[in-house]
């Protein structure tokens, strides 16, 4: 069971100089293993795809974890695909319709700005559902996250999180930005308000839905510099650990050679 977010350390920083030199080398293994598993590199083997689910608050540093994840992979190698509310279309079928597209095949990796969790989050918090299916759907996303994994899929979820006051200094910043007035909308200030809420809805969806076949990771990002380090290092360390127990050889990276 996960310990839940009562317990992070939000304190943990680093400086900006430790941050991107150890963000460099990340990326440099991140780029290693996807040649590796898009069998690019030898034996030359396709392996597992990937998952990479992002939740966390508005303005948890989401999106520049994410840009520090792909920004060394080549464009044709990885998905970034933002979620948001569903369409009409969408709410016709199982919630879990709208995602099955994609979703990575072998070889393949995909990242998820958001997910299948905002029916475990904004659809209970905002009353959308009632509790039965808000149980009912957690079942559902842990047996749906098992046939990924059974079927050659290796899941990486990551939870990024900040203190109320930390997310007030974030959206003044950005209320302040003529360049990222886009990122702050009446709905962000509306769901500082249910903040209560939302823990609550997080620490049943951390118990629900944490498992040994799709991991929940909690990173401390109150400071971005730490935040961005932490989630390329546990990315590479789900993924190695994922692929050795599948029996894939994950060889050492050679530095540079795989940034050219």
């Amino acid at each position: 069971m996960n310990k839940g977010v009562d317990g992070i350390d939000l304190s943990a920083k680093l400086s900006r100089e430790e941050s991107e030199s150890r963000i460099l080398s990340a990326q440099r293994r991140l780029v290693h293993l996807r040649l590796l598993t898009a069998g690019l590199l030898e034996p030359h083997e396709v392996g597992p795809g990937l998952v990479v689910l992002f939740e966390g608050f508005d303005a948890a540093g989401k999106g520049g974890a994410i840009r520090r994840l792909t920004g060394a992979l080549d464009p044709r190698h990885v998905r970034v695909i933002p979620i948001s509310v569903p369409t009409d279309e969408e709410r016709r079928h199982h919630f879990l319709w709208r995602f099955w597209p994609n979703l990575p095949g072998w070889g393949e990796m995909t990242v998820f700005d958001r997910s299948w969790y905002g029916r475990l989050l904004v659809e209970r918090v905002e009353g959308l559902i009632d509790q039965d299916t808000v149980r009912r759907s957690a079942d559902e996303i842990v047996e749906f996250e098992r046939s990924l994994v059974n079927d050659g899929v290796t899941i990486v979820k990551l939870w990024l999180h900040i203190s109320d006051g930390e997310q007030l200094s974030r959206f003044n910043d950005r209320a302040k930005n003529p360049l990222k007035h886009w990122k702050l909308t009446p709905d962000d200030w509306r769901n500082r308000g249910l903040r209560p809420a939302y823990l609550e809805a997080l620490a049943d969806m951390l118990n629900w839905t944490d498992h040994g076949h799709a991991h929940w990771d909690i990173i401390a990002a109150e400071d971005k510099h730490y935040a961005r380090v932490a989630v390329l290092e546990t990315v590479i360390h789900r993924w190695e650990h994922d692929l050795a127990r599948r029996g894939v050889h994950v060889p050492q990276a050679r530095g540079d050679d795989y940034l050219h």
